[in-house]
């Protein structure tokens, strides 16, 4: 079903991180990597990432999003649990454990590209994603998607005061602008809360920090199973 009127331009909004490319699960397998390099003596896998968990929960309102931060939380997750700081041989340990997220290539969840050429000859795409500005640039760059975009923002988190002045500086009109994206508690919640619309691509390995309850019976949320399937509605 169209959601746009024959002729009609809509402006789509679209999230980047585990929407466009494949994002947290290169996070997963350090993870992976890093409690089986632990071997915590007393605390099994889940107890072990659930401490993680919850420091990296902590860190990212004070640090952000990104690498860095994640090799901070990764620190203090072994201080945390060892009851002491890592040696100096233990930290470069952790670091090479974090050395594979360099960004320096992306992986596209499938059909991105065609469907983005496909809905940019009917509609106004743009971009918008959070983290560290260097490092989404990087990944960015590297996907070459960004020519389908007329505007790029990254942005240190996406909140509801984010959506709305993005529209109010883009002069949007929210009933026709439609934020696309994985995570409930970045793309769609605020941006539903803002007024736009939303169309929620869940991504099996969506960051657990990322994770909320959306209401089914929100009819300005269109639920997709795949990214390809946006032509069918726009």
């Amino acid at each position: 079903m169209r959601l746009v009127e024959p002729g009609g331009r809509a402006c789509l909004l679209f999230d980047a991180d585990d929407t466009l490319w494949e994002n947290n699960v290169l996070f997963e397998r350090v993870i992976d990597a890093y409690l089986d390099w632990l071997a915590h003596p007393t605390l099994d896998r889940a107890a072990a990432r659930a401490v993680l968990d919850e420091v990296e929960r902590a860190n990212v309102v004070v640090h952000g999003y990104g690498s860095a931060s994640f090799l901070r939380s990764l620190h203090d997750c072994f201080a945390r649990l060892s009851e002491r700081p890592a040696s100096d041989a233990e930290a470069r340990e952790i670091e090479e454990l974090a050395a594979a997220l360099a960004f320096d290539e992306v992986e596209l969840v499938p059909d991105v590209a065609a469907t983005l050429t496909d809905l940019g000859s009917r509609h106004d795409l743009a971009l918008l994603t959070k983290g560290d500005p260097a490092e989404q640039q990087r990944k960015i760059d590297a996907s070459g998607l960004a020519h389908h975009f007329t505007d790029v923002r990254i942005v240190a988190e996406k909140r509801v005061d984010t959506y709305r002045a993005l529209t109010a500086e883009l002069g949007l009109a929210p009933a026709s602008t439609w934020m696309i994206g994985n995570s409930p508690r970045s793309d769609i919640l605020p941006a539903r809360a803002a007024g736009l619309r939303a169309v929620f691509i869940p991504n099996a390995h969506t960051w657990v920090l990322e994770e909320d309850e959306l209401d089914h019976a929100d009819d300005g949320v269109l639920h997709l199973r795949h990214f390809r399937e946006l032509v069918q509605h726009f």
